[in-house]
C-alpha cells in the first residue's frame, strides 16, 4: 500500500508544470486531496495543461448611429473586413491557419450576409482554404459565434477560430415584411415572439415595476460613463479605425473619413431631460427613445485558439473561455434573459456570482437592464462599467462581439483586481445568453491540491 501511494507522489509530481527540474531533495510536493473549491477546479486545472480555449486577440469598430452616423454609408462586408484584418495583423498570425471565421449577424437575408462575410475575409487578406460561416441567435448572435468557435476548438475540429459580429442597421431595416402562418393565432406564446420589443420592454416594466424615473437613471449613467470612458481613452485599445466615406444626401458628394469614435454617447444626458420624451410603444408607458438601446452599425471579431498553440506561438492571452448558456424565456418579457440565463453560465464555470468582477449586460432597454441586476442583486459597480447600449448602440448581430472586446480589455486593464467577468443579452423572441470570461493572466496552478512535507519525494522505493 505504501508504495502505490508512494507511486501516487510520482505521478502527481509530473504532471504539476510548475515542478520540472526540482530538485529530487525537495522536502515539498504534490499530494491530492478533497478539493475544497468543488468542480470550481476543473478551470484551473484545464489552464495549467493547455487544453483549455484562450482568446489572443479582440476588436471592434467604433459603433455609430443608424442612418445618421458614420457608417451610414459603408457596406456591412467593409465593416467586417478592418476587424476580421486587425485580429491576425497585430498577432502577427498566418491567416491560413485560422480554421473557420464565425460571424453573428441578424437582419440581412441569409445568403447575401453569408456572401458579404465571405467578401470580407477576402478584402482582409484571408486565402479561399479559411471557410466562414454566419449564426443567427438574434441579439446574441456575436456572443454564439464566439461561443461556437470555442466549442469547435475544445471538440478538436480545428485549434484557431474567429467568432465575430456584424450588423449594418443602416442597410438592413427591422421592419418584416413577410406572411405570417395562421397557426400562430392558436398559439399565445408564438403569438407573443411577434411582439414589438418595445412592448415586451413595457410588459418587463409594468410587471415587476420598473419605474421611468429608474429607467431614466440608468440610462444617464450609462451615456456619463461611456463618455468618461472615451474621454480617458479606454476604448482606443480595442477600436479599429475604419476608413471609409460620408455621402451627402442633398448632393451626392463623397467625403473621405475615418472613423474610431463611438457617435452615439450624449454627454450631457440628464433625467430631467429625458423626462420630457414621450413613450414610444404604450400611451402610458415608460419606455422612449431615451431609455432604450439605440439603432446602430458596428462589427466586431475575436480570435480565440488552444492555449498550448497561442503559448507556441509565444502571444499573450487577453482571455480564457470559460463557459456559455443560452436558456428559454416567456416571449412577453424576453428582457429577463440575462437573469435566467448568467447564474447557469456562472455554475457551469464553478463559480457563484460573488466571484464575478465585472459585467457586461446589454441594455436593450432600461427596464429589463435594471430588473435583470436587482433580481440579481449585482452591484451597480460591476455592471458596464463603461456604459452599455443606451449609450453606445446596439448592432444586434455585433453586440456580443462588442462586449467580449470591451470586457477584456478593462479586465486587463485592471490587472489582479478583476479575474472574471461576465457578458449577457435578452434575446428577441424569449430566450437569454451569458459568458463567463477569466482574465488571461489570472489562472493559477493546481488548485485542487495541497503541499505536504516529505522526506524524499523521489526515493528509490518511489520510483
Amino acid at each position: 500500500m505504501e508504495k502505490a501511494i508512494n507511486r501516487q507522489k510520482v505521478l502527481l509530481h509530473h504532471l504539476n508544470p510548475s515542478s520540472f527540474n526540482v530538485d529530487s531533495s525537495s522536502s515539498s510536493s504534490i499530494f491530492a486531496s478533497v478539493c475544497l473549491a468543488g468542480d470550481s477546479a476543473a478551470y484551473q486545472r484545464t489552464g495549467v495543461f493547455g487544453d483549455d480555449v484562450v482568446i489572443v486577440a479582440a476588436y471592434r469598430t467604433a459603433i455609430c448611429k443608424a442612418k445618421r452616423g458614420g457608417f451610414k454609408d459603408t457596406p456591412a462586408d467593409d465593416l467586417l473586413a478592418p476587424v476580421l484584418k486587425a485580429v491576425v495583423e497585430k498577432t502577427n498570425l498566418n491567416p491560413s491557419e485560422v480554421g473557420d471565421i464565425v460571424v453573428g449577424s441578424v437582419l440581412a437575408p441569409g445568403a447575401l450576409r453569408a456572401t458579404e462575410c465571405r467578401m470580407a475575409a477576402f478584402y482582409a487578406g484571408f486565402p479561399e482554404t479559411v471557410p466562414v460561416r454566419t449564426v443567427n441567435r438574434q441579439c446574441s448572435s456575436g456572443l454564439q459565434a464566439v461561443a461556437d468557435v470555442a466549442a469547435s476548438i475544445r471538440a478538436g475540429f480545428y485549434e484557431i477560430g474567429i467568432g465575430a459580429g456584424l450588423e449594418s442597421m443602416s442597410t438592413n431595416a427591422m421592419g418584416w415584411d413577410g406572411d405570417v402562418n395562421p397557426k400562430v393565432k392558436q398559439f399565445e406564446q408564438a403569438r407573443n415572439c411577434l411582439l414589438p420589443m418595445g412592448v415586451t420592454s413595457e410588459n418587463v416594466a409594468q410587471r415587476f415595476g420598473v419605474s421611468r424615473k429608474e429607467q431614466d437613471q440608468a440610462a444617464v449613467e450609462s451615456h456619463r460613463r461611456a463618455a468618461a470612458a472615451t474621454a480617458a481613452g479606454r476604448f482606443k485599445d480595442e477600436i479599429i479605425p475604419v476608413s471609409t466615406k460620408i455621402v451627402d444626401p442633398k448632393t451626392g458628394d463623397e467625403t473621405p473619413v475615418t472613423i474610431s469614435v463611438d457617435d452615439g454617447i450624449r454627454p450631457n444626458a440628464s433625467v430631467a431631460d429625458l423626462g420630457k420624451l414621450k413613450p414610444v410603444f404604450k400611451k402610458d408607458g415608460s419606455t422612449t427613445a431615451g431609455n432604450s438601446s439605440q439603432v446602430s452599425d458596428g462589427a466586431g471579431a475575436v480570435l480565440l485558439m488552444k492555449r498550448s498553440t497561442a503559448m507556441q506561438k509565444g502571444l499573450p492571452i487577453l482571455g480564457v473561455f470559460r463557459s456559455f448558456s443560452a436558456v428559454g424565456v416567456d416571449p412577453a418579457i424576453m428582457g429577463v434573459g440575462p437573469a435566467a440565463a448568467i447564474p447557469v453560465a456562472v455554475k457551469a464555470a464553478g463559480l457563484e456570482l460573488d466571484d464575478i468582477d465585472l459585467f457586461e449586460i446589454n441594455e436593450a432597454f432600461a427596464s429589463q437592464f435594471v430588473y435583470c441586476r436587482n433580481k440579481l442583486g449585482l452591484d451597480a459597480e460591476k455592471i458596464n462599467v463603461n456604459g452599455g447600449a443606451m449609450a453606445l448602440g446596439h448592432p444586434l448581430g455585433a453586440t456580443g462581439a462588442r462586449c467580449t472586446a470591451t470586457l477584456l480589455h478593462e479586465m486587463k486593464r485592471r490587472g489582479k483586481d478583476c479575474r472574471f467577468g461576465v457578458i449577457s443579452m435578452c434575446i428577441g423572441t424569449g430566450m437569454g445568453a451569458a459568458a463567463v470570461f477569466e482574465r488571461g493572466d489570472g489562472v493559477d496552478e493546481l488548485s485542487n491540491a495541497r503541499k505536504v512535507a516529505t522526506n524524499n519525494l523521489l526515493s528509490k522505493d518511489a520510483r
